[in-house]
């Protein structure tokens, strides 16, 4: 019985600002190792006996990131990116990469949903337990796994089990109290969001449940398209559809959910907290990252992504610096990381939607300085790759190359320009910038005028597939 992984990448894991942001959300980051969560479960499933190449439901914003985190792996010549042009939460995810495997995968099929974002200790159990799922599934039951817990834990919800492996009910996330009742009734697992479903039988279900959802999402899989590794769902239909997730669509209704006991070292490191517990520490329970120094400090998670960061004295305590934020908080507070970034969101802050670094499909920029009537960037452009053919209506530029060598449209002129040379594009012209080299391209780029963001670019050639 073959298993088609679908990996769900959506989201962006605001309780782990300012080092997750829209642009750059928790599944790219690297939080316990070199490789980022997206990564490290694409490693998992590659372990998978009978599994297919994967399917990754994500974001149209995030999808040249994540395509090279899976290409940086080497693991897959073959995978496919399903696009959403907007979040519609996990049952429209699910029931779209339903869709789109049913259509592709032998009619036994198991699709193993797996959130992108989940830290997952031991790889052999994890292994063992989908093994458990797979027969289950291949008698049309909808199969969640559920944690076995090591503590009455409030932020997880639970699953009571019933009579063998039937789902009795789902719990929303409990109070202190109910937590350690459920823990001493011995009958109640946490909610992993982890799910092993044969196709037809959860396409039948959400027919028979949620029938609004599947017939947007049937619009959005026939009127997708296909572009290289990328598969985009049609817009519309996507923004039609209702957005709820899959328990409360789903297995909350259905009769045909069973669970099966999976112990393998989870953590779905929602919060700063969380991920404190699994990483690892020094001699004073401390949790570090980066050019920290301390002194007399205990129990504190401090990172540091872009300076020194020095502290004195603190106990159970939490800092995270990055390049243009810095957040201090009580441990045991930091679930509240959320309320500073709906705020953010609610006064329109670039803080939460990016850092100074923005990664684009061609490379990356950085902005170093930025006043009212000018911004100073540095710029990276990948070997061979290139940038659009594009002007701007309300600002001038001028590039100095730092290393490599730049090949450039400039109006009417092409020319190239390596260390130590520059240009200047003057405001309405048309240019290009690309890299013709085998080593990475840096410039600087000045930008003046009455307008700075990044709005102001007028495409009229794009290989990536971008709006013109």
């Amino acid at each position: 019985m073959a298993i088609q992984p679908v990996i769900l990448a959506g989201g962006t894991g605001s309780r782990l600002w300012p080092l997750s942001r829209e642009l750059y959300p928790k599944q790219l980051l690297s939080l316990t190792g070199k490789n980022s969560l997206l990564q490290t479960t694409l490693m998992r499933i590659s372990l998978l006996p009978d599994a297919l190449p994967p399917i990754i439901v994500v974001g149209e914003e995030h999808r040249f990131l994540t395509k090279t985190q899976v290409e940086d792996l080497g693991l897959f010549p073959e995978y496919t990116l399903l696009l959403e042009p907007l979040g519609r939460d996990t049952a429209p995810a699910i029931c779209g990469a339903a869709l789109f495997a049913a259509d592709r995968c032998p009619e036994e099929t198991v699709l193993l949903m797996l959130p992108a974002d989940h830290l997952i200790a031991q790889t052999d159990n994890f292994i063992e337990a989908v093994g458990r799922a797979q027969p289950l599934a291949g008698q049309e039951k909808l199969v969640t796994f559920g944690i076995v817990p090591s503590r009455p834990e409030t932020g997880y919800g639970y699953i009571q089990k019933g009579a063998g492996d039937a789902v009795e009910s789902f719990v929303e996330k409990p109070d202190r109290k109910r937590a350690e009742q459920y823990i001493a009734d011995g009958k109640y697992l946490w909610n992993s969001g982890m799910f092993a479903f044969p196709v037809q039988t959860l396409l039948t279900e959400l027919q028979h449940h949620v029938p609004d959802i599947v017939h947007c999402m049937e619009k959005a899989v026939s009127g997708g398209s296909r572009d290289g590794v990328f598969f985009r769902f049609e817009k519309t239909a996507m923004k039609q559809c209702p957005a709820q997730s899959i328990d409360y669509a789903l297995m909350e209704k259905t009769d045909h959910a069973v669970v099966v006991d999976a112990d393998f070292g989870w953590n779905d490191i929602g919060s700063w907290q969380a991920l404190v517990e699994v990483a690892e520490k020094d001699d004073m329970g401390n949790v570090t990252s980066g050019d920290v120094l301390l002194e007399d400090v205990q129990n504190c998670l401090i990172r540091s992504e872009d300076t020194l960061v020095a502290a004195i004295g603190l106990r159970d305590t939490l800092v995270v610096e990055t390049a243009d934020a810095v957040l201090v908080a009580p441990l045991n507070r930091s679930q509240d990381v959320k309320k500073i970034v709906a705020r953010l969101k609610k006064q329109e802050r670039p803080e939460f939607h990016t850092h100074r670094t923005v990664y684009r499909p061609w490379g990356s920029y950085t902005t170093l300085e930025i006043y009212e009537r000018f911004q100073i960037k540095r710029i990276t452009v990948n070997p061979k790759a290139r940038l659009s053919a594009q002007m701007h209506h309300h600002r001038h530029e001028h590039w100095v190359v730092v290393r490599g060598t730049a090949k450039v449209l400039n109006g009417e002129d092409e020319i190239l320009l390596r260390e130590d040379e520059s240009t200047y594009i003057p405001l309405g012209t048309t240019h290009r910038l690309e890299n013709p080299g085998v080593i990475p391209l840096e410039l600087i780029e000045v930008q003046i005028g009455s307008y700075l963001g990044e709005d102001d670019i007028v495409r009229f050639d794009d290989e990536y597939g971008r709006d013109i």
